[in-house]
């Protein structure tokens, strides 16, 4: 997130994986792959500030996977797109370095209907 900020393609293309993938959640959901997001964020497409509420990690061998609320501060062109945001990323440990890299990023917007967390929270088993 602070290269994306810093708009440090350098430091962006070391934490980022070749194989990235960036799906933002919208209607219809669109994707970028590793070259268009690293173009997007050296010229089209910057965030300015974030803050992240509920942070949600779980670790699965060689791959951690990354949940949590976010408020950022962002545009794309002349479009505003600031506001509350769920980031779920997928990182990889490599084998021969071993340094961590970001496989999958997904941006969406939270659901904001009351009723769903109480709702799903209903069935769950393990309560």
């Amino acid at each position: 997130m602070r290269a994306w900020i810093n708009r440090d393609i350098t430091a962006l293309k070391a934490v980022t994986a070749r194989d990235f993938t960036l799906v933002v959640g919208s209607k219809p959901p669109v994707m970028l792959d590793y070259l268009s997001f690293i173009d997007a964020a050296d010229q089209r497409w910057a965030c300015s500030s974030y803050r992240f509420g509920t942070v949600y990690v779980r670790a699965h061998g060689s791959f951690t996977l990354f949940a949590a609320q976010a408020d950022l501060e962002a545009r794309f062109d002349r479009t505003d797109w600031s506001g509350p945001v769920w980031i779920t990323d997928l990182w990889r440990k490599g084998k021969v370095r071993r340094r961590w890299r970001l496989v999958e990023r997904v941006i969406s917007r939270p659901e904001d209907r009351a009723e769903v967390p109480p709702a799903i929270r209903g069935m769950q088993l393990w309560r």
